[in-house]
């Protein structure tokens, strides 16, 4: 068998042919640096996707409510945020974080819902 090296720390090591750490801290490791960017990219997203939910899960206590853009602001809710859409066939858009909803009035109103 040929020598190899390990792609991350560099130390030769013997093993199957397409082998290609030493170890599988190495392996780990090297992944981890690899996978990085995108990592913490889908970490981010989801803590401002669980602030959205929060935000409308404490603003929408019974269920149906209705509030302001302004106070869905102040609670630091980010409008580009959700996990779905549904348009009703009278062509009312709901946005949805999970199972929280809400749906854009006039004056910059918002009705908040949860999905049962």
């Amino acid at each position: 068998m040929e020598e190899q090296k390990c792609l991350e720390c560099g130390e030769p090591f013997k093993g199957r042919i397409d082998k290609k750490f030493c170890s599988d801290y190495c392996r780990n490791t090297y992944n981890n640096k690899v996978n990085k960017e995108s990592k913490n990219m889908i970490r981010n997203v989801n803590y401002r996707l669980r602030k959205n939910y929060k935000a409308l899960s404490e603003l929408n206590q019974s269920g149906k409510t209705k509030v302001t853009r302004v106070k869905l602001l102040s609670n630091n809710f980010d409008f580009n945020l959700f996990t779905s859409i549904y348009t009703t066939k009278t062509g009312n858009t709901y946005y949805y974080v999970y199972d929280q909803g809400y749906l854009a009035l006039e004056n910059d109103y918002y009705l908040l819902i949860k999905r049962e």
